[in-house]
């Protein structure tokens, strides 16, 4: 069901797309988007404070495993989104979806399939594709 989500999507991109249909606009757009999704990001932090940083470098003792990294990883986000930058982040995020989309579309991609690899390698690399 979630593949048919995801092809709808991207035919509504298709259909919708008209002014910056070519290649060169839709890398440009997605670029400002995702710009545009950070700044989202860090106004929450730096304008509206609903959001808080606490970020040092994490100290590992020697000789952990690479299993245990996990439990030395330090929570460094304090708080949520509040309703108005949550609103501003998602906006933003849906347009870079938008235009990811859109980049598919011109390079006759399928979303859905490009996701699907992405999954696959992740669950078959595990830890080991070290994102």
């Amino acid at each position: 069901m979630k593949d048919v989500i995801y092809d709808e999507f991207q035919n509504r991109v298709d259909e919708v797309l008209i002014r910056h249909a070519n290649l060169l606009d839709i890398v440009s757009k997605m670029s400002e988007s995702a710009s545009k999704s950070n700044r989202a990001v860090i106004k929450s932090i730096t304008n509206c404070g609903c959001v808080k940083l606490d970020v040092s470098k994490t100290e590992f003792p020697e000789g952990l495993t690479y299993d245990a990294l996990k439990e030395y990883r330090a929570e460094h986000i304090q708080g949520k989104p509040c309703p108005v930058c949550r609103e501003k982040i998602e906006e933003e995020l849906g347009r870079l979806e938008f235009y990811v989309a859109a980049l598919c579309n011109v390079l006759d991609l399928n979303l859905y399939d490009v996701l699907l690899k992405e999954y696959n390698k992740i669950n078959t690399l595990g830890k080991f594709s070290l994102y």
